[in-house]
């Protein structure tokens, strides 16, 4: 094994983030892309968990959370300084991403499976989060300062699904900074340059 390999699934924002934070870093891996309903046996068998990502290292280390491998590629090359800004407010901020605006993110865009609520409550809830962003980026061009760091990398990837769910409500929401951050993000190199498409890994 000559270089490390990530399983990924192309449109999972765990796994988009993980793959933009090893572009940055420098670090060529072997892209492994998942069919979600046929999974690889090789993917199973290092994490049987089977979700993506999942980074094996050459010297065959296996890192399951994408955070992880986003921690691991910024240690092996950081240009930028991402890493400067991760102090325990980042930290906080991608938490929050990951826990409780995640959970609404699921319900909001997959309403239909949560009938408990119609799709605006779940919409609602998960605007307290935007909210939040919006307050950060009003002040600063990036959610933890004037420059990119881990934090907006960690989160960018929800926010772009969020705002795809309903993007006629997106376009005419009072996020004014939201929405611009947003279109930095989708428009940068870096974002485009891991969404080419892979064929599915069926080893």
């Amino acid at each position: 094994m000559t270089l490390p390999i990530l399983y990924s699934y192309r449109r999972c924002p765990y796994a988009m983030r993980a793959r933009m934070a090893l572009m940055y870093a420098g670090i060529a891996v072997e892209i492994r892309e998942i069919a979600l309903r046929d999974k690889p046996v090789h993917l199973l068998a290092v994490s049987p968990k089977g979700t993506v990502p999942v980074l094996i290292t050459v010297q065959g280390d296996v890192l399951e959370q994408s955070l992880d491998i986003m921690h691991w590629a910024l240690r092996q090359s950081d240009p930028d300084g991402w890493l400067s800004a991760d102090d325990a407010l980042t930290q906080q901020l991608i938490t929050e991403n990951d826990t409780s605006f995640k959970q609404t993110l699921d319900r909001y865009k997959y309403a239909i499976r949560f009938p408990e609520q119609p799709m605006e409550t779940y919409r609602a809830h998960g605007e307290v989060f935007l909210a939040k962003l919006e307050h950060n980026l009003a002040q600063t061009e990036f959610l933890m300062g004037d420059k990119l760091t881990l934090a907006d990398i960690a989160i960018f990837p929800f926010i772009r699904q969020f705002s795809a769910v309903d993007s006629v409500w997106f376009e005419s929401a009072d996020y004014t900074s939201l929405k611009a951050w947003l279109n930095l993000m989708l428009s940068s190199a870096l974002f485009n340059s891991v969404m080419d498409k892979h064929p599915v890994y069926l080893g």
